[in-house]
């Protein structure tokens, strides 16, 4: 079958689906591999289950017509979605960054979604199979695409915008992030780059943060359009971030629900997108103010009399810096951070870890306690450390603090939101 014939069949119901586990009727099943799984496998429990068709790229498994063999599953996922993303025809922006890049789509999307019927990236499907899953969940409906991309070695972004054909782009920022992947911070520079040279090479449109010198000069020659404090095409003034990020646009004062001074660039970044495509100010600011965040990101969580941060979606050397020197500078006491260990930081980990204990017992923090296989490795004896959650929990229950506020920050593959159980 070619791809032709193909998407005829997928937009009866413009669904697709990927695993048997959540099949979704009428839609079509792509049989795609992984480490441990042959989706192929699965692809007559798929049409039980409800789908109108499968994709298997082994012939062994097509056993009835609904069964459609291709050369390669995941590459003509790849070129349905391009394709798809050609026939809509509508603006699409792509962001990418070492960190924030989630919560900044969610922010655009909050703004955008003020005039526009939109599709964004959910949650944090933006690799190779995600984007091509983002663009197929757009309709007929949709008017514009937000799709977020992460990359953890070179050439990925380059493989997502041949998919996904941005004609915007935003980089949150360039930070020591996937180092076992890109092989140090120049690495990662060039990796999120490809967002740029794409774009540039298609005389498409960027929005850069003027207050970051690297991105400047990474974006120049091309078309683009800047925000921040000063020199810049649109300015916005950071208020303060105690501990909600307050800003100033024009006349207006927002006051988010975000932590962090970290934040302020997320923000500022959805508002001079919304801003260029002339969303009422108003409407802007509504957008940003009801944004709450969940999903473990920049959280706060009451619990009793205690104020838990609770940022444990994900963590690398530089957001683990931004969110030790934000609440460091909290008012509130006693403070308390809870770090989790840092993953994919390759022949870095060891070096990296012990910067952030070194960095966490300089500030004035009441207690710091270290987890994982990495941080029970750090010469620091300032700080509580812990191998696994298990030791840290048998130390932490009967010792939970009362009117202290907590910071618990860690990779997403240690799941410390497991930490609020032991507050009940």
């Amino acid at each position: 079958m070619n791809l032709l014939d193909l998407y005829n069949l997928y937009i009866q119901s413009y669904l697709v689906s990927t695993d048997t586990r959540k099949i979704t009727k009428d839609s079509i099943f792509f049989a795609l591999k992984g480490a441990n799984f042959n989706g192929n496998a699965f692809a007559e429990e798929a049409l039980e289950k409800g789908a109108s068709y499968a994709v298997i790229d082994e012939a062994a498994y097509q056993t009835n017509d609904q069964i459609i063999l291709v050369d390669n599953a995941l590459e003509t996922l790849q070129q349905l979605a391009r394709h798809h993303r050609r026939q809509l025809g509508i603006p699409i922006i792509s962001l990418t960054g070492s960190n924030g890049k989630t919560t900044t789509k969610e922010l655009i999307n909050a703004v955008l979604s003020k005039k526009f019927h939109t599709t964004a990236t959910l949650g944090n499907l933006n690799n190779h199979i995600g984007v091509p899953l983002t663009l197929l969940a757009m309709h007929t409906e949709t008017e514009f695409g937000i799709v977020e991309m992460g990359a953890n070695h070179l050439k990925e972004i380059e493989l997502l915008c041949s998919i996904a054909e941005p004609d915007y782009g935003y980089i949150t920022n360039f930070g020591k992030a996937h180092l076992e992947g890109f092989g140090s911070l120049e690495g990662v520079v060039q990796g999120k780059t490809e967002l740029y040279r794409h774009l540039k090479a298609n005389d498409k449109l960027v929005f850069v943060n003027a207050n970051d010198a690297r991105q400047l000069e990474e974006s120049k020659g091309m078309q683009r359009i800047t925000f921040g404090e000063r020199d810049s095409d649109i300015q916005i003034q950071f208020i303060e971030a105690d501990p909600f990020v307050k800003l100033q646009y024009k006349d207006i004062q927002i006051t988010s629900q975000l932590i962090g001074s970290y934040n302020f660039n997320n923000i500022a970044a959805a508002i001079t997108i919304g801003t260029y495509f002339k969303i009422e100010d108003a409407l802007i600011k509504n957008a940003i103010e009801n944004y709450i965040p969940s999903n473990n990101r920049s959280q706060v969580i009451q619990k009793g009399k205690n104020t838990i941060i609770l940022d444990a979606y994900n963590a690398n050397p530089t957001s683990m810096q931004a969110a030790l020197e934000h609440f460091s500078g909290l008012t509130d006491s006693p403070k308390i951070a809870i770090l989790g260990d840092m993953f994919e930081l390759g022949a870095d980990a060891s070096e990296e870890h012990q910067k952030i204990a070194d960095l966490a017992t300089g500030f004035h923090l009441d207690k710091v306690y270290l987890l994982g296989e990495n941080f029970h490795k750090v010469s620091n004896e300032k700080v509580g450390r812990f191998k696994s959650f298990e030791d840290f929990k048998e130390y932490f229950s009967g010792r939970t603090p009362e009117d202290a506020t907590l910071l618990i920050k860690a990779s997403r593959g240690m799941a410390l939101e497991r930490i609020l159980d032991l507050f009940e």
